[in-house]
């Protein structure tokens, strides 16, 4: 497996960037962690000089132990077919980066996205529209310390009406035939 031009392309960015720490790590793959105050120098540069016209996608990540936020530019050159990962981490007590809706057009449904499911503000972009969660007053659901259980026994299980309802794995086992296996058994909420 030829993976010359990967790591032509790390080289580079590191020489670059002098903080960025960029590796290989896979044919077609190549990922670079970089300091917040150099992402958007980067994914610039990446646009302009080394032909990554596409932002596939921005995700998080949370890392709770480490009070840190991991936010993660996939962004693809057409030519190469090469996707380059960018990640850097936030704050996670006062999670904000600087908003990249001058890159790419997309990135604005992105961000509402981050924001509504981590909590992290992209400064200038101001569309705080829900997108996903309406009228939604919990913490973000996707941060680890959104207890899942907890809010689906107070939100749905226990609501009058419901006293006769049934876990969605008992209605596929009574259809199929099959177990419930024993792993599974822990995630139900009526089981806990």
């Amino acid at each position: 497996m030829e993976l010359t031009k990967e790591y032509e392309l790390a080289e580079k960015i590191e020489k670059t960037f002098a903080q960025a720490k960029a590796r290989v790590q896979r044919q077609k793959r190549v990922i670079v962690e970089l300091p917040n105050d150099e992402v958007h120098a980067f994914l610039s540069f990446a646009k302009g000089s080394l032909g990554f016209q596409h932002l596939s996608h921005i995700s998080c990540v949370d890392w709770i132990e480490d009070k840190k936020f991991e936010l993660v530019f996939i962004i693809l050159n057409y030519d190469s077919m090469i996707t380059v990962l960018a990640k850097t981490k936030i704050d996670r007590d006062k999670p904000e980066f600087p908003t990249l809706l001058g890159y790419w057009p997309q990135v604005e449904t992105y961000e509402r996205e981050i924001r509504e499911m981590y909590g992290v503000t992209f400064v200038g972009n101001n569309d705080t529209r829900d997108l996903i969660l309406e009228d939604w007053d919990n913490i973000p659901p996707m941060r680890k310390d959104f207890d899942t259980i907890k809010y689906s026994r107070e939100t749905f299980f226990m609501r009058e009406g419901r006293e006769d309802a049934k876990d969605v794995r008992e209605t596929i086992t009574e259809h199929s035939g099959e177990k419930i296996p024993d792993l599974a058994k822990i995630y139900s909420v009526r089981n806990t």
